[in-house]
């Protein structure tokens, strides 16, 4: 079974960093395709914070453009998001999906899929 687990969240004064990792493991994981990560706060929708692809292409919320970054180590299985000028905003879940390839015993050979993180929780204060 695939896990995929974040870790690096706390608590940060305005203006600090913080650097969230997402590490994927499993028996059956044959490769990642691609990692989101998004955000969430209370009564908001969450929404979708930074994009890196297979190729390494990027993309960003304009909120965060120039202040996040969204980067990969392929041979540990791990994203990470560098955030630099953390702003006070209310407290948010940050979450990673990652789509990835794993071996299905069913099938006999390897199916596309996806699955989330549990999240971690980033709060800035003033």
């Amino acid at each position: 079974q695939v896990r995929v687990v974040e870790s690096g969240g706390g608590l940060v004064h305005a203006g600090g960093s913080l650097r969230l990792s997402c590490a994927a493991s499993g028996s059956f994981l044959k490769s990642i395709d691609a990692r989101d990560w998004h955000r969430q706060a209370p009564g908001k929708e969450r929404e979708v914070v930074a994009h890196i692809s297979s190729d390494d292409d990027t993309k960003y919320a304009d909120s965060v453009k120039g202040r996040f970054t969204i980067s990969r180590d392929n041979a540990q299985n791990t994203a990470y998001l560098q955030m630099n000028g953390l702003k006070p905003e209310v407290p948010a879940v940050y979450s990673c999906y990652v789509a990835y390839s794993i071996f299905a015993e069913d099938v006999g050979d390897f199916r596309p899929s996806a699955r989330w993180g549990q999240g971690t929780q980033v709060t800035v204060s003033t």
